[in-house]
């Protein structure tokens, strides 16, 4: 945005400070208004023909843009991606722990990357991580869904699990509803 001397074109739009419209000046007259008032001369539509400037406090406006910027920023929510490590030959104990504490981390929103790592030669026997990660999707099925199928990258079989839409969950809770009425 540009303020005051550093507005190039030679003849402006003018708008005030509540949105009237003055109509077109010269920058020097507009300049002088402006300077009238004790405000600034602030370049809105720059691509216009005349360009548009409004006449207004300048550090207000910006103070009022950054406000909304960091409002914006906090209502947007980002997803995070927690990873857990596992091998393909995991004691059913162990893929319970892993298992829950993914679990934990869907319900409060976050994405929940699953990498079934091979050494050696367990390379060969990649059914077996394979296998696992499909234990893992059909005891999460509940809360999430995976959004790929596990892939293999390198020496790693990977795949991510999201959390289920709420939209599911409520159908899921409808039908447990009907089917309860229909007992009844």
């Amino acid at each position: 945005m540009k303020v005051n001397r550093e507005i190039r074109a030679l003849r402006v739009r003018l708008i005030t400070e509540d949105g009237e419209q003055l109509g077109v000046f010269t920058l020097q007259d507009a300049l002088a208004k402006a300077q009238e008032k004790g405000l600034d001369l602030v370049e809105i539509a720059p691509t216009a023909t005349p360009p548009v400037c409004k006449i207004i406090d300048y550090g207000k406006l910006r103070y009022q843009q950054t406000k909304r910027e960091k409002l914006n920023k906090k209502a947007s929510h980002q997803t995070k991606v927690k990873e857990i490590k596992l091998k393909p030959n995991i004691d059913k104990h162990d893929l319970d722990v892993k298992t829950r504490h993914a679990r934990e981390f869907i319900e409060k929103g976050c994405k929940v990357k699953f990498t079934c790592m091979f050494r050696g030669r367990e390379i060969v026997f990649a059914d077996n991580g394979r296998q696992v990660l499909a234990s893992i999707i059909q005891a999460l099925e509940d809360v999430a869904q995976p959004e790929s199928q596990p892939k293999m990258f390198g020496k790693s079989l990977m795949m991510l699990l999201v959390p289920s839409t709420k939209e599911k969950k409520i159908k899921e809770k409808k039908s447990v509803h009907e089917s309860q009425s229909e007992e009844l």
